[in-house]
């Protein structure tokens, strides 16, 4: 198993970490790249200083490396500046511990994970950044693959709604809602709800006319 480290500066670290990773290892950013192994996955607090900076340097010296970045008060733009630097995930810092157990699965398994308000904000620079460019590919999405329950999850995340959010509209659990989203990230050969996102948002894109 890839190794998992929590960057503090002293103390002890927060209480919902521990609660999540009890194997988890605790350690100054100084000490960190002595024993880092490829794969590894590091957690950034914004609270230590020159925490961008931390993160790029990280990624620069270990390519491997998956960074979660938390943050004690979540910011759209605090969380842009997050991806922007290379994190795979940005998160409350005192999410409880099964949501923390959830963002770290992610990870490890190659998503992103950060809240659905930045979602539409990448899919809007991703819109953006297309209609700059009408020469780019758009990826082709399928819709037809998936049940109808399944599309429904799915378009409604696209609106940027939370697990919460689409469980409540469609009267289903958030349980159900994960799992068909499971089911949709693998039907649409995605790895996250960012992705699908992103290729739902471009396959809805009004075709161009040039004649």
């Amino acid at each position: 198993m890839s190794q998992r480290f929590f960057l503090i500066q002293s103390g002890i670290p927060p209480e919902r970490w521990v609660q999540a990773f009890p194997a988890g290892m605790w350690c100054p950013p100084a000490k960190l790249t002595a024993t880092l192994q490829a794969g590894a996955v590091v957690w950034v607090p914004t609270v230590l200083s020159r925490w961008e900076e931390r993160v790029r340097t990280l990624l620069a010296q270990h390519p491997g490396t998956q960074v979660v970045v938390a943050s004690p008060v979540p910011e759209d733009s605090e969380g842009l500046r997050a991806i922007q630097a290379g994190a795979r995930a940005y998160c409350h810092l005192q999410a409880v511990p099964g949501v923390l157990q959830e963002v770290d699965q992610v990870v490890r398994h190659g998503g992103l994970w950060v809240g659905p308000d930045l979602v539409l904000r990448l899919m809007r620079a991703t819109q953006q950044a297309l209609s700059g460019s009408p020469s780019a590919p758009l990826p082709e999405v399928d819709l037809s693959v998936l049940s109808e329950r399944e599309r429904q999850v799915a378009l409604a995340v696209a609106e940027g709604r939370s697990n919460r959010e689409v469980a409540q509209s469609l009267f289903i659990s958030e349980r159900t809602v994960k799992a068909h989203l499971g089911a949709v990230f693998e039907k649409l050969g995605v790895r996250d709800r960012v992705q699908m996102v992103l290729q739902l948002s471009a396959s809805q894109r009004p075709a161009r006319n040039d004649a």
